[in-house]
């Protein structure tokens, strides 16, 4: 089991033979995801050699109906339990440095990001590999649920 201490003392997780966690970040929230802003905000050490990033955009339609946005509900708690349990699984897998993952919920209008993911890793493949099959497992197993809300109705603006 790794601790605070070893993640801080060895936070270039480049050097050989030091046991190093990967980074984590997880977000929930209800403000917008600012691509500028989490480019600026990436940290990687001078082992990395690929960072992937996905952005999930809202979409104009569901299920072949145009919509207006989509609505995201969570059970907060779960969610960050089940994300968890994928960076593990996700850190047992692919020697990943680092991930960051931003899920909105609330209405979110189309062509608005609804989801940001970050993988760095010492190489592209484990990089893409990683970020695809966090997307997959996280659609599968984490309590987040979606409304769409029709080009017919106006969104919420309670709920953005």
């Amino acid at each position: 089991m790794r601790n605070e201490k070893n993640i801080e003392a060895n936070s270039e997780c480049g050097l050989r033979n030091v046991e190093c966690a990967m980074k984590r970040t997880l977000e929930i929230r209800t403000g917008p995801i600012e691509e500028i802003e989490q480019l600026a905000q990436r940290h990687i050490s001078s082992e990395a050699g690929a960072v992937i990033y996905f952005l999930g955009i809202v979409r104009g339609t569901e299920e072949g109906k145009t919509i207006n946005a989509i609505e995201y509900e969570t059970f907060q708690r779960m969610a960050e339990h089940q994300f968890n349990l994928l960076f593990d699984e996700m850190e047992r897998r692919w020697p990943i440095e680092s991930v960051r993952l931003i899920h909105r919920v609330g209405v979110v209008k189309t062509n608005e990001p609804s989801l940001w993911v970050e993988v760095v890793a010492p190489h592209r493949g484990e990089a893409f590999a990683a970020c695809q099959w966090l997307i997959d497992e996280m659609k599968r197993l984490v309590p987040i649920w979606k409304t769409p809300v029709p080009k017919s109705q106006t969104p919420n603006p309670k709920s953005q």
